[in-house]
């Protein structure tokens, strides 16, 4: 398989073109694209598929919070759902939007913060242009990471085969 490196360095190098892809598809604004790029960053570092293995460049990424992704890691097997084209991103945005909102409604409870009012969290997920930036970015990442994977596995001869001959 790929290493974190390679699939690091597939993925960067791809972002100008599929921004510019974008922008071209879409004719977006500046808000839009700059939504998809840090999106797609944020992804492609932090959200990789490989967050299902304890020890990777994407859990060192989160530093002291990488602690975080453990229960991930042994609720999904490697090469599970977390590598499902479009479950396995769902699989990790639901689950840091769960870590997310345990951690506010903690501090909410522990120091009485107040949270935003709900209108102003409506108001955010009303643009459509801005989801579809977000989705884009947050998605590519994680299909350029299973394409490669699913890529180079399958231009590997299987060891079973190659012991038989």
């Amino acid at each position: 398989m790929p290493s974190g490196k390679t699939h690091a360095v597939v993925e960067m190098a791809l972002l100008p073109a599929l921004g510019a892809a974008y922008y071209v598809a879409l004719q977006p604004g500046t808000v839009e694209l700059a939504v998809f790029a840090g999106a797609y960053l944020f992804s492609s570092l932090w959200l990789s598929p490989d967050l299902d293995l304890h020890k990777n460049a994407a859990r060192r990424r989160w530093g002291p919070l990488g602690f975080l992704w453990t229960p991930y890691s042994k609720v999904f097997k490697h090469r599970g759902l977390s590598h499902s084209l479009v479950l396995g991103p769902l699989t990790r945005l639901v689950y840091l939007g769960l870590v997310l909102a345990a951690v506010i409604a903690g501090l909410s409870y522990l120091w009485g913060l107040a949270l935003p009012p709900a209108e102003k969290a409506a108001a955010f997920w009303q643009n459509r242009e801005v989801l579809w930036a977000l989705g884009a970015g947050l998605y590519l990442p994680n299909v350029l990471h299973v394409l490669l994977d699913r890529g180079v596995s399958a231009l590997r001869p299987r060891r079973a085969h190659a012991r038989g001959r």
